[in-house]
């Protein structure tokens, strides 16, 4: 059974709620949240932008093609990504867009990955309201991180200093139907466990997210338009020497197209994610560009190149 929590209780460090959300970050992997500040009307808004956008012909997605960057910003079409190496590519499609830098900032010069310039859709309206989200999102995740940080036994503002230039990712994923060609490798996103901190994760309220547990079965997790799906990646796993479970997850497809809307919500690229007192140190953006160049295959065959 995945927690199904109250965000303002979280909050307000209600005991009860606490209570459940240590259960959830230590056992579990995955909670729900609901009574945000982020209202269901505002999500549907997004929801609405990315769905006008994937219904835009592929001509004018190419545009915004990720595939002929060095980085992940923008359209990334079915098949462009990887997960699972013993899967074939997901045929699903994504648009991605994250933090960008300042254009006076020192750190451009290094040319960094997990910092590309995004790209946007001549489509009205888009760019402002993905904008926005990600601003709100971004703001979300950082206070349940802290109340994560809580439940755990650290101090509150642990992992404050870390987010002033995050490496957030947020995503529009559509997955069209299930492909009559599909067999038992291919699926809309194939298991994987996340490789960052921490996902926040809305949808359109059409099932599909599937979460592996520790009986080896899969469980079906979804929230409606308003509620939130939030799990863990591997780097908050490692930061947190093991305290927080990165657990896996698959989607593999229905009869019914759907979408989703991931916020991956990651530190500074500099950031030491190793475990307090480590000998020695991991740092966040050289974990992410190296799970991004095994999961991106236009940054796969660069690498190969």
């Amino acid at each position: 059974m995945i927690p199904r929590l109250d965000a303002a209780k979280i909050s307000a460090r209600d005991p009860e709620t606490m209570a459940a959300l240590t259960r959830s970050v230590e056992d579990i992997g995955f909670l729900t949240i609901f009574n945000t500040p982020i209202s269901r009307a505002k999500m549907q808004r997004v929801l609405d932008s990315y769905r006008a956008f994937f219904r835009l012909p592929d001509a004018e997605k190419q545009a915004v093609n990720m595939a002929r960057t060095g980085s992940n910003r923008g359209w990334g079409a079915a098949r462009s990504e990887q997960v699972d190496p013993t899967s074939n590519p997901d045929f699903k499609q994504v648009f991605d867009c994250g933090f960008e830098l300042d254009k006076e900032d020192p750190l451009r010069a290094l040319g960094l990955l997990v910092y590309g310039d995004n790209q946007w859709p001549s489509l009205p309206g888009f760019r402002e309201t993905i904008q926005n989200y990600y601003k709100q999102a971004s703001t979300l995740s950082l206070d349940l991180l802290r109340a994560i940080s809580v439940s755990i036994g650290e101090d509150e503002g642990f992992f404050n200093s870390a987010f002033s230039r995050p490496m957030a990712l947020l995503r529009g994923n559509y997955y069209p139907p299930r492909p009559d060609w599909a067999g038992a490798k291919d699926f809309g996103i194939a298991p994987h466990t996340d490789y960052g901190c921490l996902t926040l994760l809305a949808s359109d309220g059409v099932a599909g997210l599937e979460v592996l547990g520790d009986d080896g079965q899969w469980l079906s997790v979804d929230a409606p338009v308003g509620e939130f799906v939030i799990n863990f990646g591997e780097m908050l796993e490692i930061w947190t020497g093991g305290w927080v479970k990165a657990t896996m997850h698959r989607v593999v497809g229905s009869d019914a197209e759907r979408i989703s809307i991931p916020l991956f919500f990651n530190p500074n690229h500099d950031t030491n994610v190793a475990p307090v007192g480590a000998d020695k140190s991991i740092l966040a953006g050289d974990h992410m560009k190296k799970r991004f160049d095994e999961t991106y295959l236009h940054l796969k065959d660069a690498g190969q190149g």
